[in-house]
């Protein structure tokens, strides 16, 4: 057998090694977080959704057909229809790409930038950790929606500018977080060893801090991704969220007030949407916790 032979087939056996192990992991944890694993399935079962949405729609979920306005779920049109006569199948479907492209992307950016921020300034403390839990201590003193509602109001209507607004609140959570791993991981010998050796603290943040954050940054990620959607679709119920023709599920909701008794599949199937999404994404948020925090193992 040559050498390449060999190496092909040790490259074979860790990809094999690698792949079992991630599939074991993934199996305890659906042994022993049922509940959280079936969240993880409806929440990624969203995102796919969200992903091939523009394929799978039956109807154009902007084209309106008023002589099939308000029909009821059926054969025809399984969710029914609205007061414009849109299919309500297809705008949920389009909505839920609407809520996963604006909850992820501002979810990963908040919890991205406040975990290093908090990282940096729990590490370095003094004036520099001073001045920045000061600036976080300013942005929680506003309700999350509050300040989006601000944000909103003052950068104007589209996809990008609802991201920033949800992203902007989401910070200083992800920064008191990490900001308390920092300060506990560099009284540590290991991080006593890396600055007697010389090590800089760009290196020591980035080398050594950090990878202890990793699973406190994954939970407040997925915590995140609840409060995002709930946000977007309190915006977009408020008129203040992504501007029309793109579907959302908050819009959905408000157009369907005048018509809660007469016609009321128009509100519970984006009210569905929107619960199943946030309850998903806050029960897998909340087994992935129990799972990764070692101290809620010794209890």
């Amino acid at each position: 057998m040559s050498q390449v032979e060999v190496t092909q087939q040790k490259v074979l056996g860790g990809r094999k090694s690698a792949l079992n192990r991630t599939w074991t992991v993934i199996w305890d944890f659906a042994r022993e977080k049922p509940l959280g694993a079936v969240c993880g399935v409806i929440f990624l079962f969203t995102i796919i959704l969200a992903i091939i949405g523009p394929w799978i729609t039956p109807n154009d979920p902007i084209t309106t057909n008023i002589p099939d306005r308000l029909i009821p779920p059926g054969l025809t049109y399984w969710f029914g229809t609205d007061h414009i006569g849109r299919d309500i199948l297809s705008r949920v479907i389009a909505g839920a790409r609407t809520a996963m492209l604006i909850a992820v992307t501002a979810s990963f950016i908040g919890s991205t930038i406040g975990g290093l921020l908090g990282i940096i300034s729990g590490y370095l403390g003094g004036r520099v950790d001073m001045i920045m839990q000061r600036f976080m201590d300013m942005i929680m003193a506003f309700p999350v929606l509050i300040l989006c509602i601000a944000i909103v109001a003052v950068l104007g209507g589209s996809i990008t500018n609802v991201i920033i607004a949800i992203t902007f609140p989401m910070i200083p959570f992800a920064n008191r977080v990490a900001r308390s791993i920092a300060i506990s991981v560099r009284e540590f010998t290991f991080i006593e060893a890396a600055r007697a050796v010389g090590a800089s603290q760009s290196r020591i943040i980035f080398r050594h801090v950090l990878p202890n954050a990793v699973a406190a940054y994954l939970i407040i990620l997925t915590g995140a991704l609840g409060m995002a959607i709930l946000a977007e679709a309190s915006l977009s119920f408020l008129g203040l969220g992504v501007p029309a023709p793109h579907p959302a599920w908050g819009r959905d909701l408000y157009d369907s007030m005048r018509y809660y008794y007469s016609a009321p599949w128009t509100a519970v199937f984006p009210g569905l949407a929107i619960s199943l999404a946030v309850f998903s994404a806050n029960l897998f948020g909340d087994a992935l916790r129990d799972k990764l925090d070692p101290r809620l193992k010794r209890l």
